[in-house]
């Protein structure tokens, strides 16, 4: 051993714990419950899951894996193509993972991301035999220092009976200090959750964990896996510049500040994308209460527009990664790292007022959403924490392109296959045809905004005919029920949703 990850161990007592990953993975036996850090391919354990992946490989065993969200590393992958996996909680993104799922190989469990360690912790889930916790380094008294993000990881090493700790001497020793552990106490007498703005400091820098619990010390160097995220395109930077527009006129009319309120927004290139937009807006002084900080949170902290941020990962690409880590002592002042189940709490997101910026796969006329599932059965990646800053949201908007598979799908259709957001946790439609603001309207007034204002020219007069056939059917919610999924079922039949 050098000093190079002594001094990363400072509990002097645990040094004598450091073993390689094939030994920890050890420690872990069929049937287990594993709880693993990981929030968006951000700041998951690497060694140990890959030594488990090929320990299964030649010794078939099953495992129930939860993590915050999904992982980097293509871990999710190996551990799915091992056959490691008999269930998996509560969000994924890795097609591998996704096809096992889809053949009903793992049982998949899609959670909001603020509910599983709140089930954990009320015994509705299984409770955790090991959790595994990749972490900068760890204190004199035994606290774990996580790396890039915090997700479900506190909860996991304070619940679980064993905890190994992945020391990653590739993650920056500047971490520290970034995070805010705050676990809420226990129901019915829970006190009332202390955070009042992105600014709030309320815990502690670390996960405050027993000694005598750390089972097994990992020494690891792989990096985090970086973003997919593309550079806005002409369409995602309409859609920036109509909601841009429409944010304009809140102020305007006094409905908004001019700095806002706090910014919330989904992963993926189109929810970064329509928050870059806002480099070039009118609003400043911008403060996020977000899951995941993406590039456009250091793109919008470095045009000056943002001024401060708060998640529970930090995801980017490999250029930025390595620009903020050169100027980390730059930004940290400025970020904090939380639980998600307090990033995402729906009582503090709804007491800060935040405006929520998430993406559709698919919307119908009446504003309903569908964000998980393709053709209303395949899933996609999950619902994530969209659900908890929707239904809590002081503005809750969707955003998407309105065609996909160059045309052949509308992503406006007359009902959505499968609903993650109904219409009554929804505000704001966005694709790059416009912006539908569906406050204070009935379904049939809905309709008529939506197919006008967020529909491709070429698929508004089915949609308008739809609508007014449905209406000279009437009802509340007007539809036509034998027709309702009909383009669903040409695309399936077909390969696309434009008639026959």
């Amino acid at each position: 051993m050098t000093e190079d990850f002594l001094h990363r161990i400072r509990h002097k007592g645990l040094r004598e714990r450091v073993v390689s990953a094939e030994q920890a993975a050890s420690l872990i036996h069929d049937g287990m419950v594993l709880g693993m850090s990981g929030f968006t391919r951000a700041g998951e354990a690497k060694a140990v899951p890959m030594a488990l992946a090929e320990r299964a490989r030649q010794n078939p065993m099953k495992v129930t894996l939860m993590t915050g969200a999904s992982l980097g590393n293509d871990l999710d992958k190996t551990m799915a193509e091992a056959q490691l996996l008999s269930r998996r909680i509560p969000f994924m993104s890795d097609p591998a993972l996704r096809r096992a799922i889809n053949a009903g190989e793992v049982m998949y469990i899609d959670q909001h991301l603020s509910e599983t360690v709140e089930q954990l912790r009320t015994c509705q889930l299984p409770p955790v035999d090991i959790a595994i916790i990749e972490a900068v380094a760890i204190t004199e008294q035994g606290g774990i220092l996580p790396t890039t993000s915090v997700g479900n990881s506190a909860s996991f090493a304070l619940l679980a009976e064993k905890v190994i700790v992945e020391i990653n001497l590739s993650q920056s020793e500047q971490l520290e200090g970034l995070h805010d552990i705050y676990i809420p106490t226990y129901r019915p007498t829970r006190t009332p959750i202390p955070v009042v703005s992105a600014e709030s400091r309320v815990g502690f820098p670390f996960i405050p964990v027993p000694p005598e619990r750390i089972a097994a010390i990992v020494i690891s160097t792989k990096l985090d896996s970086s973003s997919t995220v593309q550079e806005p395109d002409e369409e995602t930077r309409a859609i920036a510049g109509h909601l841009t527009d429409f944010l304009k006129n809140e102020v305007a009319h006094s409905r908004l500040p001019s700095h806002l309120q706090p910014l919330q927004a989904g992963i993926g290139t189109i929810a970064n994308a329509v928050l870059h937009g806002f480099i070039d807006s009118p609003f400043h002084d911008l403060t996020m209460y977000s899951e995941v900080l993406q590039d456009s949170t250091f793109d919008l902290m470095d045009a000056g527009k943002m001024v401060f941020a708060s998640g529970s990962s930090i995801t980017l690409s490999a250029p930025k990664y390595a620009e903020v880590m050169a100027r980390f002592q730059d930004y940290k002042p400025k970020l904090i790292l939380r639980p998600q189940e307090i990033s995402n709490h729906p009582e503090v997101v709804r007491r800060l007022g935040l405006i929520c910026i998430n993406t559709a796969l698919e919307f119908d006329i009446y504003g309903n959403v569908n964000s998980t599932h393709v053709m209303g059965t395949n899933m996609m990646n999950g619902i994530g924490g969209s659900g908890d800053f929707a239904r809590n949201a002081f503005l809750s908007v969707f955003v998407t392109k309105s065609l996909a598979k160059g045309g052949r799908i509308s992503s406006v259709v007359p009902m959505v296959s499968h609903v993650d957001h109904t219409e009554h946790d929804v505000d704001i439609l966005v694709t790059e045809q416009g912006l539908a603001d569906l406050r204070g309207l009935a379904p049939r007034e809905r309709a008529r905004v939506i197919i006008r204002n967020c529909v491709a020219p070429e698929w508004r007069p089915a949609l308008e005919d739809y609508l007014g056939r449905a209406l000279v059917r009437g009802g509340h919610t007007p539809h036509l029920l034998e027709e309702a999924l009909s383009w669903h079922d040409r695309l399936r039949r077909t390969g696309s949703m434009r008639p026959e």
